[in-house]
């Protein structure tokens, strides 16, 4: 078997080819999601579910969901604000799920997926100013963090990296109102 064979692969979800029966986070709310949901959510272009693929199998090892979202400008810190356009609300980008099986904890699958789908966010055509995330729970926070998240004020489990440290990150400048100086 070739290396290109054993490569992890990251992609849209497809129900009828990926098999998601067996996924277990251990968070049963994530779980249920790519189980029941996550498929709907795709037809209905409510949320862009990915999912990382460890060939050959056609198991999910993770998944993530992207989708549009905004911040109104009073939640973003004063210091971030104040470098913007007076728009009351203002458009991002939602990580609304991420999760890796517990069979692969420890392998820096979570890193993988949230850095493709920061690399995504960062390629969209549609207008973000941030990447939001809303933590489940304090180690989900602790992940964000540990990854340069910065809490909403008075929102500790709302965070927001800005796409100019996503562009930064992957040594790109984007274009429009979250470029440089933010």
């Amino acid at each position: 078997m070739g290396e290109a064979a054993v490569r992890p692969r990251i992609e849209p979800l497809d129900t009828g080819r990926h098999d998601r029966d067996r996924f277990r986070s251990g968070v049963e709310a994530l779980d249920r999601y790519l189980h029941k949901q996550a498929g709907q959510d795709a037809r209905r272009r409510v949320a862009a579910p990915f999912v990382l693929i460890l060939p050959p199998s056609p198991g999910v090892a993770g998944y993530y969901t992207l989708s549009s979202a905004s911040v109104r400008m009073d939640d973003l810190p004063k210091t971030l604000a104040k470098r913007l356009p007076r728009y009351p609300v203002l458009p991002a980008t939602l990580l609304g799920r991420l999760a890796v099986d517990e069979r692969h904890r420890g392998a820096g699958l979570g890193t993988l997926l949230l850095m493709d789908a920061l690399h995504r966010a960062l390629r969209s055509e549609v207008a973000s100013m941030a990447v939001l995330v809303e933590a489940k729970d304090e180690g989900a926070v602790a992940f964000y963090r540990h990854h340069d998240f910065q809490s909403l004020p008075e929102q500790s489990r709302k965070l927001f990296l800005p796409m100019a440290e996503i562009a930064a990150l992957f040594g790109t400048v984007p274009a429009g109102p979250a470029g440089p100086g933010l």
